[in-house]
């Protein structure tokens, strides 16, 4: 996937995130965030910035068990980088392994494929 189309397609996500935090929609704010680290994971910078933003929105939301976890991840995102081992689809959760490879969603899939 090329960079710019990754930038847009994350864009697109934080914009529903946002939209979802102001509407108190945890379930739709966390499926954004998830959504915007599956696009991010290939490209460092922005995969090290989705375990932020995922990390500071478990903290506002007080929720001491996911902040932990993602505390956890992002130790791995640089090794991960460094050495192409990053599982494709993964959510980016604590709730999932972080070795766990997930199925991209089909919409995004199709929105890559366009710009192949």
């Amino acid at each position: 996937m090329m960079l710019d189309l990754a930038r847009d397609l994350i864009a697109e996500e934080m914009a529903s995130f946002g939209a979802a935090r102001r509407a108190s929609d945890r379930l739709a704010a966390w499926r954004a965030l998830e959504r915007a680290h599956i696009v991010a994971q290939p490209y460092f910078g922005l995969h090290l910035a989705s375990h932020w933003t995922m990390l500071s929105y478990a903290l506002r939301e007080r929720d001491f068990k996911e902040a932990g976890g993602q505390c956890l991840r992002l130790a791995p995102v640089p090794p991960g980088a460094i050495t192409g081992r990053l599982p494709t689809g993964n959510t980016g959760r604590s709730n999932v392994s972080a070795f766990r490879p997930m199925p991209i969603p089909q919409d995004i899939l199709a929105r890559m494929d366009d710009q192949s």
